[in-house]
């Protein structure tokens, strides 16, 4: 097929010897399956942020680092040139993510490279050797889902303990490949310890997971994993591979953190919904 313009640099460089299709069009990029000599690749475009439907959002960039004041200030004033770093931020933060986590031991894609706005890694494949399927284009049998439930459960577990929380997490960003689950899609991870929404978002991956996973085991809709898991965590008890039970009892005159995290999502939510419509 003809080269896309914005993978014309990489086979230039010789990243990329020929692009073989479009794998799939996304709300933040588009990405292409291509040949890397004998291997073959994904290409993750990005696109601009004016032509994105994925905002942003303050609650997934807070507390993230950029290389100098001059961009941080730049960033903060809202400039051009601030707007060019904050994309630049946006884009790093998903490959800086992949090689972390991949050093961790998390099933993700292996990045390869990274160019121009291009994201070149490893193409998950199913047991045929073609692109995986997402969970959401799947059924399962009871046996299936608590198994790979299970297993996702422990890859939160393990990012969490790297420090990053996926912030967007679901069956829409799993692939199923032929070794298992394999969790895709992650510019807007979220520094663990350093942003203040990271407790609800990852009750809300972990409430994803369960609720995905609870059409085809019912048993599952009863566990609480997020709260056992961030509990953990937040008490520097939470280790890779740690058994957990999916039960958590809030303890006397404790404070539901995550009570109270959704109370404050949805006053914001309503009170943000108000605004739009006196506007």
């Amino acid at each position: 097929m003809k080269i896309p313009a914005r993978l014309q640099n990489l086979v230039a460089e010789g990243l990329i010897d020929s692009v073989v299709r479009q794998l799939k069009s996304g709300k933040e990029a588009d990405v292409y399956v291509v040949r890397c000599g004998d291997e073959t690749c994904a290409a993750k475009i990005y696109k601009e942020a004016h032509k994105r439907s994925f905002r942003q959002a303050v609650d997934y960039t807070e507390n993230r680092k950029v290389r100098n004041s001059r961009q941080a200030r730049a960033m903060a004033k809202g400039t051009a040139f601030g707007r060019e770093q904050q994309e630049a931020a946006w884009q790093s933060a998903e490959v800086d993510a992949l090689y972390r986590l991949a050093a961790a031991g998390v099933r993700v894609p292996k990045p390869h490279n990274f160019l121009d706005g291009v994201l070149l890694m490893e193409l998950v494949a199913d047991e045929r050797g073609d692109a995986a399927p997402r969970l959401n284009d799947l059924q399962f049998t009871e046996e299936q889902a608590l198994q790979h439930h299970a297993t996702l459960i422990g890859e939160v577990v393990r990012m969490l303990c790297a420090g990053v929380i996926h912030g967007d997490l679901s069956e829409f960003n799993i692939l199923l490949a032929a070794d298992g689950p394999v969790i895709i899609d992650l510019p807007q991870a979220v520094d663990a310890a350093g942003n203040n929404h990271a407790p609800r978002m990852l009750m809300r991956d972990v409430d994803n997971l369960r609720n995905f996973f609870g059409r085809f085991a019912p048993s599952l809709l009863g566990t609480r994993y997020g709260p056992e898991m961030w509990s953990l965590y937040a008490g520097g008890l939470l280790v890779p591979g740690m058994p957990l039970t999916g039960r958590y009892e809030q303890r006397a005159g404790a404070v539901d953190l995550s009570g109270v995290l959704r109370e404050i999502e949805d006053a914001r939510l309503e009170e943000a919904a108000r605004v739009l419509r006196m506007s």
